[in-house]
Formats: C-alpha cells, structure tokens, sequence
C-alpha cells in the first residue's frame, strides 16, 4: 500500500513520519509523581515492543518527577497535559521528548504560545491531541455536538497557531470512541496537512471489545496509508495494548517482526482437543522475547492436510486420533503422543529464539 506522505520528525531517536515505520506508543497507568513504579512499567512496555510512552503530568508533583523519570526511560518520554498550560512548560525543562496537548482545554491563546516558546527553544515535537469528547463550545453548539467537521477545524485552528509562531514540529491526533466519526475527521485532515497523524480509537474498551474497535479505526485507516504513529487504548494494564498494535501492524504488512498462529477452524476430522492446544500454544507464544523477523506457528487439527495447509508456517503440529505430527517448514519431523506435541513444539521454538537472539 502506499502511505500518506507526511512531514519527518523525531521523538527522541524514533523518527516518526515520512519514510519511517509506524511506530508503536502506550501510556502508563502508574501514578507518575511514583518514578519507581513508572519506570518498571515503562521497561515492561519496551520488553513487549512499545517505542514511545506518554504519561500524564496532573500537577506540580507529577512534573517534578519527570526530572527523574525521563533519564531513566529506555523509551522516548511525552507528557501528556491538560487544563494548565504551566505543566507544559515544566515538562519541557525537564527534557521530556514531547508533549501532548488537548487545545480544547488549555484556554486562551497565549498560555498555547508560552508552550510554544518552550519546545521551540528545546526543539522538540507538541501533538495536538483532539477529542470528540472535549471540543471546544462554539463547535459543539454550532454543529450540535462533535462532528469530523468540528474536530478537524479545532486542530487547523491550533495548527495556524503553531504556524504563526514559526513553529512547524507538528503531530496531529483526531479521536474519538466512534470509529465512523474517527474515520471521516482523519480522511479528511489527511489532505489538508503534511503533519505526521497519530492514531487511536480513544475509550475503546475492555480487551474484548476494545480490540475489535481499535483493528477495525486504526486499521481502515493504516490500510488507506494514513497514519505515523499509533497507540491502541484497552482498559486496565497498557501491556495487553501492544501485541494488538503491533498484530494490526503486522497483519497489514506493515511490520514483518513478530509471531503469527495460524489455527484451523475444527471440523469433522478433528479427534483431539484442538482449541486447547491452540490456546496454550498463543499463551505460550505470547511469553516470548519480541523478535526482529517473522514467526509463524501452526496448529491444525488434521494429519491427514495439516502439514500441507500450513506449509509456510516455520514449525506446526497437526493432531490426529491421541497423536500428532510435528513439522518443521512444512516437512513432518516426528510422529507423537498427543501429550508430548507442545513440549516438542516449544522446544523447537525456543531453539530459533536462542539462534535469533546469538544473530541479533
């Protein structure tokens, strides 16, 4: 496919826009005036595979330990702010990489361009971040409630801000927790500016709805080419957020690391517990270090076109009636006990995360 072209800039050392990947960003949900605890859930993040994190700055405490946070991050910091415009300011001296701003919010025009001065004088990116949920008054009453109409006009109005003050390290983000509105506004913005495009489905949910509308907001408009930056948003801990991004990455063709499994669907044939089997296999995967090039895993359920269906997978198991066959590239390497499939399975696995690993 081919992407959006967009304006380059970088948040640390991630380069977000123009050639670059899509990247992969999270929030912590510690309480960030705690460094300790921030920073152990930032390095839990990165294990996972998440590239830049935001935390939320609420008063003077929160920004005063970003003054510890922010050295010690192995991930590129954003300080995401609301309501005080002063918070920003002390972000940005305490060398967070960027900052989040809601411009529905921060007030009036010069406490924007007090923030403005700061990051230029640090050269470091500000996103403005819209949200349906909080536009400004006169958009809502005008339009009688958010619209993508809305929602684009109130980031241009901040873009021409910026613009004005000869500032141009620019991020832009459009949400919303309904994805047709999320759609029309970022369709519609994306001619309009050359400015990197965060994406998110905001307040999407629990894991089990929330992933089925982020995949489907944030994935419409990765396939249309649109988007630098994304961040998928589940309830409870942000670490279930980064496999669904970078599945959605990858699934697209986006990102060529990462495990796939592929599993059949069961049928007549099927004579041992396949659904077991498979969930065991994800959860077993899931535990697994991110790796720099593809992973494909099969369980299927039938010996007798299981090894020819999943023949492009990397290793596989297809059961039969109280055994299995193991393969490898397509090719049956063992016939097994039922109960001995995974071990055998797993063991070939973590052989090509330990050669992955010495390689890379």
């Amino acid at each position: 496919m081919e992407r959006r072209k967009s304006k380059q800039i970088h948040i640390g050392e991630v380069l977000v826009g123009g050639d670059a990947p899509v990247s992969v960003q999270s929030m912590t949900n510690t309480d960030t005036r705690d460094p300790a605890a921030t920073l152990a859930q930032i390095q839990g993040l990165r294990q996972a595979g998440c590239e830049i994190i935001r935390l939320a700055v609420p008063d003077d405490e929160a920004a005063r330990a970003l003054g510890q946070i922010v050295p010690q991050s192995p991930l590129p910091v954003i300080a995401d702010i609301h309501f005080d415009y002063r918070l920003a300011v002390q972000a940005v001296q305490r060398g967070v990489h960027g900052l989040r701003l809601n411009p529905g919010n921060i007030g009036a025009r010069w406490k924007v361009q007090e923030v403005v001065r700061a990051v230029k004088e640090r050269n470091i990116p500000l996103r403005i971040g819209v949200n349906a949920g909080s536009l400004e008054k006169d958009l809502l009453e005008r339009d009688g409630g958010p619209t993508a109409q809305g929602m684009v006009e109130s980031a241009l109005r901040h873009v021409r801000l910026l613009e004005e003050a000869g500032y141009d390290q620019i991020k832009i983000s459009l949400k919303s927790s309904q994805a047709p509105l999320l759609l029309e506004a970022y369709r519609q913005i994306a001619g309009q500016v050359e400015y990197p495009l965060h994406l998110g489905v905001t307040e999407a949910g629990t894991a089990r709805s929330g992933v089925i509308k982020s995949a489907v907001g944030i994935g419409a408009l990765l396939a249309e080419g649109i988007g630098d930056t994304l961040r998928v948003s589940l309830t409870g801990d942000p670490l279930s957020e980064i496999p669904v991004a970078l599945e959605i990455l990858r699934v697209l063709g986006l990102r060529q690391r990462g495990v796939e499994l592929i599993s059949c669907p069961t049928c007549g044939r099927t004579e041992i517990d396949l659904a077991a089997l498979a969930e065991q296999t994800e959860d077993q995967l899931s535990a697994l270090p991110p790796l720099d090039r593809p992973l494909k895993v099969a369980v299927m359920g039938c010996v007798v076109n299981g090894p020819g269906e999943a023949r492009e997978a990397d290793f596989g198991i297809a059961g039969g009636r109280g055994q299995g066959l193991l393969f490898r590239h397509g090719e049956i390497i063992a016939k097994l006990p039922e109960n001995e499939l995974l071990p055998a399975l797993f063991q070939e696995i973590s052989e090509y995360a330990r050669l992955h690993e010495q390689k890379g």
